[in-house]
């Protein structure tokens, strides 16, 4: 077996696209949010871009960032 082999890096005088980041999503307090677990719900909290407290409902939940599964309606 082999190991791995590390990411490519990208080179600034390369003629090919450089590989798009993801952007960074930020939420505030009272933004309605969807969750692909959890469902509809509420920012109640917001710990400065580490995790956002969510009401849905029936339960609250931390979701830590990078907010995967969760989006901004």
């Amino acid at each position: 077996m082999t190991k791995p082999s590390a990411p490519r890096r990208h080179l600034p005088t390369s003629p090919f696209k450089a590989p798009v980041a993801a952007p960074v999503k930020h939420f505030a307090l009272g933004d309605r949010v969807s969750h692909d677990q959890y469902g509809l719900g509420r920012i109640i909290g917001v710990e400065d871009g580490i995790a956002a407290l969510v009401d849905f409902g029936s339960r609250q939940a931390r979701i830590a960032s990078p907010y995967t599964g969760m989006d901004k309606l």
